[in-house]
């Protein structure tokens, strides 16, 4: 496995990624690797502008988004971090957010890629790391248990009147 920027993956393995995710009838986790109705080049151009602060459309804050892409060019997961925090995500999305294909959960790739994207953080100087998952996604947090994360509360987010738990990981 390797984790690779989402300017580095190629086209087709990545609309292969989103027809998995809308044929299960799933919102793709992370938002930020969805392209939602733009075309793959707009979205690729959209997610390097957000990687800088002097092209980070304004309100949004600095972030990057990555792909774990197994040995035969698959891609099983994405995961998005966030160099800072405003309001919202400190309150209910955090510095990192990943979600794992469908076809590729059970694998171990939630927690691979988590553990690399911690280390991309400490070389981004955070110190505390705020990661955050629904109440109900047992899976996502017995990962985030696994590196190390501290559950610190539960917020009801915005809109959405879901349940959050917040954990932080020192380091």
């Amino acid at each position: 496995m390797k984790l690779l920027e989402a300017k580095f993956i190629e086209k087709k393995a990545y609309l292969d990624y989103i027809k998995e995710w809308r044929d299960a009838g799933e919102p793709i986790i992370p938002m930020a690797s969805d392209c939602k109705v733009s075309s793959f080049e707009t979205w690729l151009e959209e997610t390097e502008q957000i990687k800088h602060k002097i092209t980070c459309p304004e309100g949004w804050v600095t972030a990057q988004t990555h792909f774990v892409i197994d040995d035969q060019g698959k891609l099983c997961g994405a995961i998005n971090i966030r160099h800072e925090l405003n309001d919202f995500l400190l309150k209910t999305g955090g510095h990192i957010g990943y979600g794992v294909r469908p076809s590729e959960r059970g694998k171990g790739h939630a927690r691979w890629m988590l553990l690399k994207a911690l280390d991309i953080c400490k070389d981004l100087s955070i110190t505390y790391v705020l990661i955050t998952c629904d109440q109900s996604n047992i899976a996502s947090i017995n990962t985030i248990l696994s590196v190390g994360g501290e559950f610190k509360n539960e917020v009801v987010e915005e809109g959405t009147g879901k349940i959050k738990r917040r954990y932080w990981v020192k380091l």
